[in-house]
């Protein structure tokens, strides 16, 4: 199961190297007053891991929350 999980993640891994290389346009990023030019495999980069900090902690929430109701019980 390890040679499994570690194919997958080498193909994983090769499919976003792939990815960055082809995709070497800068993206200009506008928020209020300010811009920002990044490429876009870097603003696609942040986004998903700022996605995985955000479901990270709307999972630990409703964790914390379902325990506290559960305890009341």
């Amino acid at each position: 199961m390890r040679v499994l999980y570690f194919l997958l993640l080498v193909v994983m891994i090769a499919a976003l190297a792939v990815f960055a290389v082809q995709n070497r346009d800068e993206v200009t990023l506008n928020y209020l007053d300010r811009s920002l030019t990044w490429p876009m495999a870097a603003v696609l980069g942040a986004v998903y891991v700022l996605g995985m900090l955000s479901g990270w902690t709307l999972v630990g929430m409703f964790r914390r929350s379902w325990q506290g109701i559960r305890e009341r019980s």
